[in-house]
C-alpha cells in the first residue's frame, strides 16, 4: 500500500486525497455534460460539485466522529482534524440535503439534479474507493487465499488492528493477533469494478428513462445493493441481525429506491392513460 504517494517540497500527496479529488473531478465533468444536455446552466453544476465536496467531507467526518464517540471524547482535536476517518453515508446524507436546498433556491427540482448526477456519482464513488485501497485504511476485506489477496501491512490501519474485535478471525492465529502481512480481499478494488459497471448501465439508459426522478431511484437501488453485499467481506462491527451499520443504511436506500421506482412507474402509467 502507498498512503503517501509523493512529496513536493513541504507538501505531501496522499493516495486517498488524490483519488477523492479525481473522483470529484470525473463526477463534475459528467454532471456538467448532463446539465448542458438538459439545457441547464452548467455553472450551477460546478456549484453543486463544490457543495457536494464540502458537505460530503463534513458529513463524512461528523458520522465518523459519532461512530467513534469514545475516541473523539478522548482526543477531540486530533480526531476532528485528522485527514483520515470518513464515513461515506454521513457525507451522502449531508450532501443530498445541501444540494436539495441549493436546488430549491435556484428553482431546479431535486430529482432533475438527482438524475443528472447519478451516473457520475456512481463512478466517482468507485474511484474514491481506490483511495481507500491505496491508504489501507481498514476498508479492505477479510483475509483470503485468493491469488489477488493484498498485503495492507503498510496501510494506515493494518490488519492486526482491523481484525482485533473479530474473534472468529483472531482465533485462527497464534496469540490471537492477525499478522499485518496477511493477504486480504481488496474490497475497494471490487467496488471500483462494480461501480464502473453500474455507471455504464446508468449512463446507457439515462436518455431513455422517464419520468424525471426514476433514474435517481435506480441509482439508489444499485448503490444500496453494492454496499450491502460488499460489507459481508469487511471487518465492520455487526450491530443488528448480523448486519453492519452500513448494511442497514444500504437496505434503507434500496427500499427507498424500489419504492420510488414503483411510484414513478405508476405515475407515468396514470399520465399516459389520462392523455
Amino acid at each position: 500500500m502507498c498512503p503517501r504517494l509523493f512529496q513536493i517540497g513541504p507538501f505531501t500527496v496522499y493516495g486517498y486525497g488524490l483519488m477523492l479529488a479525481i473522483g470529484f473531478i470525473v463526477g463534475s465533468y459528467l454532471l456538467v455534460g448532463e446539465f448542458k444536455r438538459r439545457k441547464i446552466d452548467p455553472n450551477i453544476a460546478n456549484n453543486i460539485t463544490l457543495i457536494a465536496l464540502v458537505a460530503g467531507v463534513v458529513g463524512s467526518k461528523i458520522l465518523c466522529l459519532i461512530e467513534n464517540w469514545p475516541s473523539f471524547i478522548a482526543d477531540p482535536i486530533g480526531m476532528a482534524f485528522s485527514p483520515t476517518g470518513l464515513t461515506f453515508y454521513g457525507g451522502f446524507l449531508l450532501a443530498a440535503f445541501s444540494i436539495y436546498a441549493y436546488g430549491r433556491k435556484k428553482g431546479i427540482p431535486f430529482f432533475t439534479i438527482g438524475d443528472a448526477i447519478a451516473p457520475g456519482m456512481m463512478l466517482g464513488y468507485g474511484i474514491a474507493r481506490l483511495g481507500c485501497h491505496l491508504a489501507g485504511d481498514g476498508d479492505y476485506g477479510f483475509p483470503t487465499t485468493l491469488p489477488w489477496g493484498t498485503d495492507y501491512s503498510n496501510g494506515t490501519y493494518p490488519p492486526s488492528v482491523a481484525f482485533k474485535d473479530f474473534p472468529e478471525i483472531t482465533s485462527q492465529f497464534p496469540g490471537g493477533v492477525v499478522p499485518n502481512n496477511i493477504p486480504c480481499h481488496p474490497t475497494p478494488v471490487y467496488e471500483l469494478i462494480i461501480c464502473a459497471l453500474m455507471f455504464w448501465f446508468l449512463w446507457s439508459i439515462r436518455k431513455k428513462i422517464t419520468p424525471t426522478g426514476k433514474l435517481f431511484m435506480i441509482y439508489l437501488t444499485l448503490a444500496g445493493i453494492e454496499r450491502f453485499t460488499i460489507e459481508f467481506l469487511r471487518p465492520n462491527p455487526r450491530i443488528v441481525l448480523g448486519m453492519s451499520e452500513a448494511q442497514i443504511i444500504a437496505l434503507v436506500l434500496v427500499a427507498l429506491g424500489l419504492f420510488g421506482w414503483w411510484k414513478f412507474t405508476v405515475t407515468l402509467r396514470v399520465s399516459k392513460i389520462k392523455s
